[in-house]
């Protein structure tokens, strides 16, 4: 039986040992499983068998440089170790045994607590609680227990230390919170921590709760405000003997209200007075024993004082376009809220001309920062901001622009601002005020800007400069006289590169002149201030001209061109450098275009010179003449021609026709042959017209109200080929065109014939009097009229 149970016991124990798994080593550290970082220390492995064994370290395993200490045991040194680290040894005696580890941990020892303080939030009147904190000093990096110790004294009892348990988890300040009655006068704590490398405990510290007491923050409650004060309550769960009370307004700093702080009344309601009108104010307030801590600030509250009539007249400025082909304007800032006291509802602007009369008020929009105005002499306008209480004092500006210019400016360009400084003017009165204004070149009264400075100011930083934008402006002196000086700057910029394109244009033509006119570049392409335009002119011969134009001219004319293809483009420059080409355009100059143009000016002009001439009578009678040596020697005779025995088939009428000839020679007379010239009678000074032909009535009436006579020239012969007689026939109807056509005739004959035929002299063109009397025969007519012409006359 005892055999049986022998065999059982050795079967039990081996199927122990198999499930367990037997190890082929057993491995132990000559510091502990736990050791201080930093610190070196062997670890042992000693084998269950002679067999080659080895040591492996870290995860994954890596094989270490042991040392044999005998036949069984190898060790490694192990030095400084900063980390956690797992060591591990195995034999090759045996696959079926398992090998050994072992797990270091590493850390250090707790510090001792630092800083230790406790307070006594009073809760009512019977306890409250008691918050200590400290700090842990290092991580150890270990399990670390934490328990603060304290004993109490009340009247002559106290109590025994206790313990209370603290969260040692994370890395910041250990705190720890426990209640104590109001009759506890005092208390003791002290600190214990400790791990597997020790424990650590700080010295007692001892605390009178009156010089820890602390009351709970109060209660605000909503305040109500007037246009300069706000009143609130104030709620306290426990009565305190002092109240502090802090303010401020949008991003100001926290004002206290009184500056120290005062003992509190019973009444609960507070006030706050001295505040500004319509501003959104911050309060909150904390509260103290008569002795011990400040609670902490309450919950913040806000709220609005109520508007007042704005308090100071408005920022006014005026200023014209800079081409003066828009209207000027009167421009004014928005009011600070500490001018404005209330949200201003509108503008009111009046125009006053006295000269003329105007006198006109009218309502703008709150949105509205400018008024159109009527340029008027010694005109004013007058800008009034207007909330709900009223309006604010008027700001009045007048006519400035008749100010007296000069240069005596300095700019200097920053980054991203721009000093604007200036020489005091050497008068007998001392400046009374600057006003500064700037704006982008071409963009005056849109985005027009200004700041006023007092008369003992020599410059002003202007910010909000934009890069790559170019900027003038001036400089204005207000005297106390009301008189007006201006100082001038231009090409302002804080960076500026070459433009980035160029000039868009456009050509005409006056013959071989061409006129190029161009546009401005885009605002955002020309990086700066221009400087100048260059026009480049190349012919088909590859000869390039440049033409320099100054930034401010916009038109340019070249000179007369030879004839030639050309190209024509533009480039547009600043001080950093000239821009590429715009677009490019090709045009032909033709020849002879020049030579054309000038003939027919000097065609004008000779025509212009000989009517002008024509007035003077004696000049008139000359031109007469000299046109009648231009005539043929030998006159035909109009007796015989068709249009005459026509005229005269019926007495005391004349039946003119005009009768187109399909031939153009003539035949010279060889006998003289008489023609009968029949007068009619006057009628109110003036040929009568009722029985000619209808287009001759109508040519006649079409000219003018002088004394007409009739010119007949007929030229008539009997052609080779047929009986056909050819006649040409040429009216002319003038009063100024006869003449006398003989020679010996005296002048004072002349006049009296031209008396009695109705005649009056006029200043028409190749004029002269001529008289009809008896036969008039064509060798009459042959008379040399070339030889008074050159006479004087």
């Amino acid at each position: 039986m005892s055999q049986t149970c022998s065999v059982l016991i050795a079967a039990a124990l081996l199927v122990v040992q198999l499930c367990m798994g037997e190890k082929s080593c057993t491995i132990w550290s000559s510091a502990g499983a736990v050791v201080q970082r930093d610190t070196s220390f062997d670890v042992y492995c000693t084998f269950n068998c002679k067999c080659r064994g080895s040591m492996y370290s870290g995860h994954p395993s890596t094989p270490q440089n042991y040392t044999e200490l005998n036949s069984t045991t190898i060790y490694f040194k192990v030095v400084n170790i900063t980390k956690n680290r797992t060591y591990s040894c195995q034999c090759s005696c045996s696959t079926t045994l398992d090998p050994c580890g072992l797990d270091i941990f590493t850390g250090y020892v707790p510090d001792s607590p630092k800083n230790l303080s406790c307070i006594y939030k009073v809760l009512n009147n019977k306890s409250g609680d008691v918050l200590c904190t400290w700090n842990r000093g290092r991580q150890t990096f270990l399990r670390d227990k934490t328990q603060l110790w304290l004993s109490t004294l009340a009247g002559n009892h106290t109590s025994k230390p206790e313990p209370h348990n603290v969260s040692s988890k994370g890395t910041g300040p250990l705190s720890v919170t426990f209640t104590v009655l109001r009759s506890v006068q005092l208390i003791s704590v002290c600190v214990k921590a400790c791990n597997e490398l020790g424990p650590v405990v700080n010295a007692t510290v001892e605390y009178s709760l009156t010089d820890i007491a602390m009351p709970l923050p109060p209660v605000l409650g909503r305040p109500e405000c007037s246009s300069r004060e706000c009143v609130f309550t104030v709620e306290q769960p426990v009565k305190t003997q002092h109240l502090q009370i802090q303010y401020k307004a949008a991003e100001q700093k926290w004002t206290s209200h009184p500056d120290l702080s005062v003992p509190m009344s019973s009444v609960p309601a507070q006030s706050i007075s001295s505040l500004e009108p319509y501003s959104l104010y911050h309060f909150k307030v904390r509260s103290r024993f008569s002795t011990g801590l400040w609670s902490q600030w309450s919950t913040n509250i806000s709220s609005w004082t109520q508007e007042e009539a704005p308090a100071k007249e408005l920022d006014v400025w005026y200023a014209e376009s800079e081409c003066g082909s828009k209207s000027p304007r009167v421009y004014w800032k928005k009011p600070q809220i500490s001018i404005a006291r209330g949200k201003i509802l509108g503008y009111r602007v009046r125009v006053y001309c006295p000269g003329s009369g105007l006198d006109r008020v009218t309502n703008i929009s709150q949105d509205d920062r400018n008024y159109s105005v009527p340029t008027c002499a010694n005109g004013e306008v007058t800008v009034w901001a207007r909330n709900s209480k009223g309006l604010s004092p008027p700001a009045t500006i007048t006519h400035h622009t008749k100010a007296k210019s000069s240069q005596d400016v300095q700019v200097t360009t920053g980054i991203h601002n721009v000093t604007i400084s200036w020489r005091e003017p050497e008068t007998a009165l001392l400046p009374a005020s600057y006003v500064v204004e700037w704006y982008p070149e071409g963009q005056k009264l849109e985005e027009l800007r200004w700041v006023r400075l007092g008369g003992s100011e020599g410059h002003a930083v202007i910010t909000g400069i934009k890069p790559f934008e170019c900027y003038r402006g001036a400089v204005y002196v207000f005297y106390s006289d009301s008189s007006v000086t201006r100082m001038v700057f231009s090409g302002v910029t804080t960076l500026e590169s070459a433009p980035e394109v160029g000039p868009s244009f456009q050509e005409t033509f006056e013959g071989q002149i061409v006129k190029v006119t161009w546009t401005e570049l885009p605002r955002s392409k020309q990086r700066g201030c221009i400087t100048n335009y260059t026009i480049y002119l190349e012919n088909s011969s590859g000869h390039l001209q440049r033409y320099s134009v100054p930034a401010s001219v916009r038109t340019y004319v070249i000179q007369p061109l030879s004839p030639a293809v050309y190209s024509l483009w533009m480039t547009a420059s600043t001080a950093e450098g000239e821009g590429p080409m715009g677009q490019q355009m090709k045009f032909l100059i033709q020849q002879g275009t020049l030579l054309t143009n000038v003939l027919v000016f000097g065609a004008i002009a000779l025509i212009v010179v000989i009517v002008c001439l024509c007035h003077f009578s004696a000049v008139n009678q000359k031109f007469w003449v000299f046109c009648q040596c231009l005539m043929l020697d030998v006159v035909p005779d109009p007796a015989n021609s068709k249009w005459a025995k026509e005229c005269t088939h019926e007495k005391g009428k004349m039946n003119l026709q005009q009768q187109h000839s399909n031939s153009s020679t003539t035949e010279e007379e060889e006998e003289p042959i008489l023609v009968d010239i029949e007068e009619l009678p006057r009628q109110s000074g003036n040929i009568s017209t009722s029985q000619l032909p209808p287009q001759i009535s109508q040519s006649l009436d079409a000219t003018p109200p002088y004394p007409a006579t009739t010119y007949i020239k007929s030229l008539s012969h009997d052609s080779d080929s047929s009986e056909h007689t050819q006649s040409t026939t040429v009216d002319y109807i003038s009063s100024h065109c006869l003449g006398d056509m003989e020679e010996d005739q005296e002048e004072e004959d002349q006049e009296e014939e031209e008396e009695r035929l109705g005649f009056s002299p006029s200043h028409h063109l190749f004029s002269g009097p001529m008289s009809f009397g008896g036969k008039l025969t064509l060798d009459a007519v042959k008379i040399d009229f070339c030889s008074d012409f050159f006479q004087d006359g």
